[in-house]
């Protein structure tokens, strides 16, 4: 349009200015830097001037009276392509200059994905950089610029901490540690407030009724309220969370948590998280520790944590910063009990020097095993005495590591939800030849194979899902023995699905079929738990399919890729033609019509869309 109206404009009686535009009238208007002609709407007359909006492009300028033009009614036809928006989480802050600044800087001239979560005349929405490996939430990135950095304790090379706090040790043995500071002392007594104040109001008015990803509010923690950021939704009732002072992960529903009430909400967003290494929050791993060998199997980590999980105090020693994974090795050392009062008792300011008597101090625990695809054992290969033995420090190291077997009930002690019975109503599926079923296409392959969701019951598994995401995301690691043949939870994409492994790989990954959306997917074998009996009622929802009324071939890539873009994600009706029965319900086959009723004109069956595109494809060869 803007090449048309450059042309419309250069010459003749067109490119004469318009004598006298009023405000809010939509004009033709020649850009001052660029000779280009774009849309505009007068936002101001002045003597010799005029100050435009550019609807197409979202910006003012003042220009010369003589580069503005009457609009052609042609011009009016494409509706404008610049919108105004609002940042979700930014409404109180968005005149603050750090956050304009910060704005500009990661997003003006960028390729965004904008996530909208209220639409009306300004709509709310959350931006996303995906430029890079990792997504960028813009919004998130612009509130961070509100936290006063002296409020955060920045760590140093070869410096010793007193009175450090473990709050949270992960899978993988990362350390998640506070330091007493200004901001930690700020906080708390920030959140005492914030106790008192929802005492004494009803909280249900500070529910919060528009969750995104990114978004700062409260939840409980140890039975306080704590501050939290949104890191995953799971549809509308559960979402994923990080405790960003602590550095815990867990699964909520959306009614545990709480807006920030206005009065503190400014204080919150000045303190820095207190678990965070760039600002007052440790992500430390045990120095010597050759963390990229392997991960930590759920025996180490348990024992890492029973001996600083419980410590009423630590203290440790920074030996390195690494700014690329945003990691601190430090040497840490845990309180025990004290025979004997030590008075003022300080870190030693040289290396610390190895005992023989390491076995003598932890005779339980020999050796700590790690996954590795290396097979050397991972041991303990000292402790220190630090100040009269009153402090000891963690002193760990491997050169590599062997699996763990693992054990955990069979699951073959469970029983399996029933199958979907061949019978008329109120069953979900009625596998009756001529039977017509709304399904829903999970995954399409090709005409011949298929996967099927009753539509009935997708509710039902939308539930279950939910259930098994806050029941499992609860739940401690714990070894676990993984057969070939048996049904399983797996963890895939931050989703725990039923599943059924089909393989165990060496690599330490599993081969897994979702029995209930029918794709097969490589998972670690860290990421599985016992399906207990409480998701074993509902029938498991992903049937296998072939298209009726076609004969079998084999399909080439662009049939395949035609009938995936008719039915793939798509509600559809199936009419049934055949069973193919099996002993296992994820064995079981149909044979079906697919029908697209969703055009109010006529219904389109798939299979004769695939015949004439196969006749075609034919006839080409």
């Amino acid at each position: 349009m803007e090449d048309e109206m450059r042309e419309f404009y250069g010459s003749g009686q067109r490119s004469l200015p318009l004598s006298s535009p009023t405000s809010g009238q939509l004009v033709a208007v020649r850009a001052e830097e660029e000779e280009e002609i774009l849309r505009a709407r007068v936002c101001e007359v002045m003597d010799d001037k005029v100050k435009v909006h550019y609807v197409d492009h979202g910006f003012s300028e003042v220009i010369g009276r003589t580069k503005v033009f009457e609009l052609h009614e042609k011009f009016f036809q494409l509706p404008f392509q610049a919108s105004r928006c609002k940042l979700a989480g930014l409404e109180p802050f968005c005149q603050e200059p750090e956050v304009l600044k910060k704005f500009e800087t990661i997003a003006s001239g960028r390729i965004l994905l904008a996530e909208i979560l209220e639409r009306g005349q300004v709509p709310l929405a959350v931006l996303y950089d995906t430029s890079q490996d990792d997504d960028l939430n813009i919004n998130a990135a612009c509130m961070k610029t509100l936290q006063d950095k002296t409020l955060s304790s920045p760590l140093q090379v070869n410096s010793a901490y007193m009175n450090v706090a473990i709050s949270s040790v992960c899978s993988d043995g990362t350390i998640y540690c506070q330091l007493p500071s200004r901001g930690l002392a700020k906080l708390n007594d920030t959140l005492e407030k914030i106790e008192t104040y929802f005492r004494s109001q009803v909280t249900s008015e500070f529910l919060v009724s528009r969750p995104f990803c990114g978004k700062g509010c409260l939840a409980r923690y140890k039975g306080k309220w704590s501050r939290v950021e949104i890191t995953n939704l799971h549809g509308s009732r559960v979402l994923d969370i990080l405790f960003i002072d602590v550095g815990v992960q867990a699964s909520v529903e959306v009614f545990e948590l709480r807006e920030i009430p206005p009065p503190f909400l400014r204080d919150l967003m000045a303190i820095p998280p207190q678990s965070s290494r760039l600002s007052g929050r440790f992500c430390c791993c045990l120095a010597d520790l050759a963390a990229s060998v392997g991960s930590w199997t759920p025996e180490a980590v348990q024992w890492l944590r029973d001996k600083v999980l419980n410590s009423a105090d630590c203290s440790m020693r920074v030996v390195k910063v690494d700014d690329a994974r945003r990691c601190v090795s430090v040497h840490l050392f845990y309180r025990q009990e004290l025979p004997r009062p030590d008075p003022q008792p300080q870190p030693p300011d040289g290396p610390v020097q190895p005992l023989e008597t390491a076995a003598g101090c932890f005779p339980d625990k020999p050796q700590v095993p790690v996954v590795s695809n290396r097979r050397t054992p991972f041991t303990i290969r000292n402790f220190m005495n630090w100040t009269s033995a009153t402090l000891n420090l963690i002193y760990i190291t491997f050169s590599s590591a062997s699996s763990a077997d693992g054990s955990a009930a069979s699951s073959s002690s469970l029983q399996n939800p029933p199958e979907f019975p061949l019978r008329p109503p109120p069953s979900p599926w009625f596998f009756l030849s001529g039977y017509n079923m709304d399904a829903y296409v999970s995954v399409a392959c090709h005409p011949g194979h298929f996967v099927l969701q009753p539509w009935r019951d997708m509710y039902k598994l939308v539930v279950l899902m939910g259930e098994m995401i806050l029941y499992y995301n609860k739940t401690e690691e714990k070894p676990l023995k993984i057969e070939k043949h048996q049904i399983y939870a797996a963890k895939v994409e931050n989703n725990w699905h039923r599943v059924l492994v089909k393989g165990v790989l060496n690599n330490g990954l599993v081969s897994a079929y979702e029995l209930d959306y029918g794709k097969h997917e490589l998972v670690s074998c860290t990421q599985f738990r016992p399906l207990i009996q409480e998701f074993r009622q509902l029938p498991f929802q992903a049937v296998t399919a072939q298209l009726a009324g076609l004969k079998p071939r084999q399909w080439s890539e662009e049939a395949s890729i035609v009938f995936r873009n008719h039915v793939e994600k798509k509600p559809l009706v199936a009419q049934v033609e055949a069973v193919q029965e099996a002993p296992h319900p994820w064995d079981r086959k149909l044979t079906v019509f697919l029908v697209d009723t969703s055009q109010e004109e006529k219904d389109i069956w798939v299979h004769d869309i695939m015949a004439e595109f196969a006749e075609e494809l034919s006839n080409e060869l």
